[in-house]
């Protein structure tokens, strides 16, 4: 890898090089409930100066570990309500709204609290924020498990959201005050690996609570409780140094969603980036993953312990998809010029609203036992080997469009300077915006249909066709929006853009 260049990151966990539309690192999913768009953008500039006279701190190797364990206990606890919500709708007789509800509270958060920690851990220090949020926040966690009713659940669970939404920005920025600009993706990488590893694990050890029906309660006890072991161990193994450069410093900030908004406005003076905004609209696969649990164990019969088998399965798919997309990404590039990321964007969206389209709606395929499960009898059925082949196609087709095309599509038309700010308003923004207005609609609609599965019909495989033929516009505005990057840039530094 070079010791010059920038790495950006999305919702979907990907890192992008810029100049290099490989990729580097990848994974991020809610560990129970699959992603959700609580990531924002990570910044990387090498700086030959700073990486001269960069003093590595002891045990950063420790120190990245645990920085990865930290991630995994923050994103199950995220994706745990989503998991045994069917158990949550049991204990306090409430309908899909309130999934949506939950799924958006935990976008909001992020994007309302996430500039808060930020500036907090920017004047108190990242390791002491990180300790507050990831440690000391997990007893309100603890606390969720023992409320007694809905309205209590949703209070806690919301303020436990605040804390471990947050945590992100803060663990990357601190992540690279450990690390040399030019080391920065092999730590990253570590990071995101033992957080993938983690999760494989915790997800199946957790759904063992499926057969009970107070398991969502045990599952929150189990994450507050690791969630404040993983803040000591963060106290005990993370050296941060003392003076963090104004690099870190400004990475944490366009991470976490602080931006000047006179340069947001900029970036839709670049077509290719105004339209992706309409296009955002129709990127609705992040409802699916805060749906698709309780799909499987209520309405699929499966059970909440399958549906946990079943999201590994997925994110096994979904951490191997990342690296697919680069290389296809790169193979269209190079074949079609400009052209073939659009290309391989529009062959994505209908194999991935296919794939959606038999896994949500054609499981009896597979399985011709499928039946709704009930209070009384929650398991009526186990998915077959077949079906677990389908949930791994979906995981595996799900970052393609993601890594191979919209990260270098914005990476190559954003002027350099504005890059961050690109990154953090259409990511962290407007798709959080989108998705958690997405998310009430979509829970409203499925509880007003008393029909999960043809929700996410309507939700999932129909937007993803409809994207693949809004790409089109962007055969003619793209390649002309890469021609022009060098000479925006110029005018960016000139101040005249």
């Amino acid at each position: 890898m070079p010791d010059n260049f920038k790495a950006h990151e999305t919702p979907d966990g990907i890192y992008q090089p810029n100049g290099d539309p490989s990729i580097v690192g990848s994974d991020r999913t809610d560990d129970l409930a699959a992603t959700a768009p609580n990531s924002g953008v990570v910044v990387i500039d090498a700086d030959d100066e700073h990486d001269r006279n960069f003093v590595p701190p002891r045990g950063r190797g420790a120190a990245a570990i645990v920085l990865g364990v930290s991630q995994s206990i923050d994103n199950s606890e995220g994706g745990v309500s989503k998991t045994f919500f069917p158990q949550i709708t049991a204990a306090f007789g409430i309908g899909d709204t309130g999934l949506g509800l939950l799924t958006a509270i935990g976008m909001y958060a992020r994007m309302i609290f996430g500039p808060g920690w930020a500036i907090l851990a920017d004047r108190f220090g990242r390791k002491r924020i990180l300790f507050v949020v990831t440690g000391l926040w997990g007893v309100w966690t603890l606390a969720t498990g023992l409320a007694q009713s809905w309205t209590q659940l949703l209070i806690l669970y919301s303020i436990a959201l605040v804390g471990t939404v947050a945590s992100e920005p803060i663990l990357n920025g601190l992540l690279g005050s450990l690390y040399r600009s030019s080391e920065r993706g092999k730590a990253f990488g570590a990071v995101r690996g033992t957080s993938s590893a983690l999760g494989f694990i915790l997800t199946p050890l957790l759904g063992q609570f499926g057969g009970n029906p107070d398991g969502w309660r045990y599952a929150m006890y189990v994450l507050g409780g690791l969630s404040i072991v993983t803040g000591i161990l963060i106290l005990i193994f993370v050296h941060e140094p003392k003076q963090v450069s104004r690099e870190n410093a400004q990475e944490l900030k366009d991470e976490a969603g602080i931006f000047k908004w006179s340069d947001a406005l900029k970036l839709f003076k670049i077509p290719t980036l105004a339209l992706m905004v309409p296009m955002l609209l129709f990127v609705s696969s992040l409802i699916m993953f805060s749906f698709q649990g309780t799909l499987w164990a209520r309405d699929l019969g499966y059970g909440v312990t399958n549906a946990s088998y079943l999201y590994t399965v997925m994110q096994i798919g979904m951490m191997l998809s990342a690296f697919l997309g680069g290389f296809l990404g790169d193979l269209f590039s190079r074949r079609f010029g400009p052209k073939g990321r659009v290309l391989l964007f529009q062959i994505y969206a209908l194999a991935f609203a296919a794939l959606t389209y038999v896994m949500t709606q054609l499981p009896q395929v597979f399985d011709p036992d499928v039946s709704r499960g009930t209070t009384a009898d929650p398991i009526t059925n186990s998915p077959s080997i077949a079906y677990y082949v389908v949930v791994f196609l979906t995981g595996l087709v799900f970052s393609i469009g993601f890594s191979g095309c919209v990260l270098p599509m914005v990476s190559t038309v954003a002027p350099k300077q504005l890059s961050a700010t690109a990154f953090a308003v259409l990511f962290s923004l407007v798709q959080g915006f989108i998705t958690a207005g997405l998310s009430l609609i979509a829970g409203a609609v499925s509880q007003r249909l008393n029909n999960l599965q043809l929700t996410l019909l309507y939700f999932v495989p129909i937007p993803y066709v409809l994207n693949a033929i809004f790409w089109f516009v962007f055969y003619k505005v793209y390649p002309s929006d890469v021609a022009r990057q060098s000479e925006r840039t110029r005018l960016v530094e000139a101040g005249q853009f």
